[in-house]
């Protein structure tokens, strides 16, 4: 017999600037072609933008009083536009004897990440006639309103898991 194959996990080394691996992540969720620095100026002119949008918002005041200089609030914003866009449940397909069911099943915290940052970008991506950098600016301040197109993505996926919830007893 041989040897099995033993996948090696790639591990992130933190984006330059807020020295983050989920930042890391997104940038390389955004880049296209391995335009690694393109991808970087996006995001970062989004968090720019961010960070002018809401300076008079309680975080930006709450981080100043904590140090006592401007801190990096639009990375909490960031954070937090994650949080609420990560799904906790979702539908899998799986086949039972000639019929095909969806099954509502947890989803792990990897994907959870995957996901949230995957619809992000991709709703970001939806809008037209503006930068790239104000779309995804924009998309994140929504997700962090929890409002916005990628937190309805969240819920229609929540209810139709809730929908499938008969099939539930499927999962394994």
């Amino acid at each position: 017999m041989g040897k099995k194959f033993k996948s090696t996990r790639v591990y992130l080394q933190p984006d330059p600037v807020y020295h983050d691996k989920l930042v890391s992540q997104f940038i390389n969720y955004i880049m296209l072609d391995g335009k690694k620095t393109v991808a970087q100026g996006i995001f970062y002119g989004a968090m720019d933008i961010l960070k002018k949008k809401f300076a008079s918002d309680e975080i930006a005041k709450k981080s100043q009083e904590k140090t006592g200089k401007e801190a990096q609030y639009e990375l909490k914003i960031f954070r937090t536009a994650v949080q609420n866009v990560k799904p906790l449940i979702e539908v899998r397909s799986k086949r039972i004897g000639g019929a095909t069911y969806q099954v509502p099943m947890e989803v792990e915290k990897k994907r959870q990440i995957t996901l949230a940052l995957r619809w992000i970008l991709a709703e970001a991506r939806n809008r037209k006639g503006k930068p790239m950098a104000q779309c995804l600016a924009e998309e994140l301040g929504d997700a962090y309103k929890k409002q916005g197109k990628s937190i309805t993505k969240r819920e229609n996926v929540h209810k139709m898991a809730e929908a499938n919830k008969a099939f539930a007893h499927f999962a394994s």
